[in-house]
């Protein structure tokens, strides 16, 4: 990666962590000010302070800090100094129940309403997505035993209409998630509706680290796309040999190349091997020698060249396709798309808990700041989404009923309005010690599958 690169991906990370920690505790500064709670410092990041001012009717202090993982928002409260007589009624302890939990549910209830707010901007703006047009199902696939017809395009799954790949993935991986059988709607080229059921029953939860829909054998149609270069990718194998953009490859080892596949097909299966490359570059023929680099693919050494195709505007009319929607339509599905991410987020933390889902699914921050840069040179439409998943895992992050965390806090509250009062002071003690050690065994996992995911790549 250049340094060019890094700082990008580097900065689109930082600006994604910034916005989201600001959202969440804008949520309890906000719900603490509508409950006459006085707050006394509103923290972006921890550590060393960089910059702080004092502004409002209550002289809150904000700042920013040097560690952007985090933030917090400091509220009145006896048990952490004194307070003066006239302004005990402001005290975050001399609140009821009711009015403290709100003020704890409110920083996760606004990453919620955050991806609530993009996604309903995406939906009335528009955005690219890939259709939902089915390639030929592997022989013996559920898909191909189901009857797919190569070139097909998805019209429902389990009658809930699809619009986009990204619909049909989502679909399909609810349905997985839910052991329901899987019934797809679809449209021949020749524009026959039929219906299949796909045989979902011994689908192997672990497919869920790279993709729910290939082991059922759909996968995405592809047009045939002649074997020219379009991008090349940094310190790749296809730069040190003096690749260019718009080269046209025609010939492998002495075999005639006719498709960006047969390219593709020889250089995964290349891994190490030196290869002869032809290629016609402005009217002339040229030899190339390239040695596709190594990389783990399920437990299989792939070859990577690290080169893309070249797809030309009829190649994207025939996979792409602009989903839009009414602003109520568009309302309408940003909450369900909330909604359903949550729900699925949590079927999977539960998944990964008792056993059936690998703890691989776990992301830590290098993955994240990947994924941010990646979506960031995508465009604006491809960040905002990221943004919206991420703000979504934040806000059900923190609702889990985990000491330290949001929803720890409303765990407590829950006991002491049922036992009439307070949680003990150890208990409390206790739920910390166990709520850090939860979190950094949380982190650990995280953080080996990002270097897990760095080595591998």
């Amino acid at each position: 990666m250049t340094f060019t690169l890094f700082i990008w991906y580097a900065g689109a990370f930082l600006l994604a962590l910034g916005l989201l920690v600001a959202i969440h505790e804008s949520g309890h500064y906000w719900a603490a000010r509508a409950c006459n709670v006085k707050v006394l410092r509103f923290s972006l990041g921890f550590g060393p302070v960089v910059w702080t001012r004092k502004f409002g009717r209550d002289a809150t202090e904000w700042a920013i800090a040097l560690l952007p993982l985090g933030g917090f928002v400091k509220m009145l409260d006896e048990r952490e100094g004194n307070v003066a007589p006239e302004e005990l009624d402001r005290a975050f302890n001399r609140q009821s129940v009711g009015r403290r939990a709100i003020i704890v549910v409110a920083g996760p209830l606004a990453n919620l309403l955050l991806a609530v707010v993009l996604y309903w901007v995406l939906f009335m703006h528009g955005v690219v997505e890939l259709k939902p047009r089915l390639g030929l199902p592997p022989t013996g696939t559920p898909s191909a035993i189901a009857g797919v017809v190569d070139g097909s395009t998805v019209r429902a799954v389990n009658g809930k209409p699809v619009a986009s790949w990204q619909d049909l993935r989502w679909e399909v991986l609810r349905q997985v998630m839910n052991n329901e059988v899987l019934q797809i709607e679809t449209m021949s080229p020749n524009r026959v509706v039929s219906s299949h059921t796909i045989d979902n029953s011994h689908f192997d939860l672990r497919a869920l680290e790279k993709d729910p829909l290939g082991p059922l054998g759909l996968v995405l149609f592809r047009p045939p796309l002649p074997a020219v270069v379009g991008r090349i990718a940094p310190g790749s194998a296809a730069e040190a040999a003096g690749f260019q953009v718009d080269d046209h490859v025609v010939g492998i080892d002495g075999k005639a190349i006719t498709a960006w596949s047969e390219l593709s097909a020889v250089a995964r299966a290349s891994a190490g091997r030196s290869l002869a490359i032809e290629v016609e570059r402005a009217g002339q023929r040229l030899r190339l020698s390239a040695t596709p680099a190594s990389a783990d693919e399920e437990g299989r050494p792939i070859g990577r060249l690290g080169v893309m195709v070249k797809e030309g505007k009829g190649e994207l009319f025939e996979m792409t396709t602009i989903v839009s929607y009414g602003p109520l339509t568009s309302a309408t599905r940003a909450v369900a798309q909330t909604w359903d991410t949550s729900i699925l987020s949590l079927r999977m933390m539960g998944r990964m808990l008792i056993g059936e889902l690998s703890w691989k699914n776990l992301s830590g921050p290098v993955t994240i700041a990947d994924y941010a840069g990646q979506s960031a040179q995508l465009g604006l439409s491809y960040y905002l989404r990221f943004l919206a998943l991420i703000s979504i895992s934040l806000g059900v992050l923190n609702l889990l009923p985990v000491p330290i965390l949001d929803g720890g806090h409303l765990m407590y509250y829950l006991v002491e309005f049922i036992k009439g009062g307070p949680v003990s002071e150890r208990t409390m003690e206790i739920g910390q010690q166990i709520g850090f050690g939860l979190l950094a065994l949380l982190m650990a996992f995280a953080f080996y599958n990002d270097i897990s995911r760095l080595v591998s790549s």
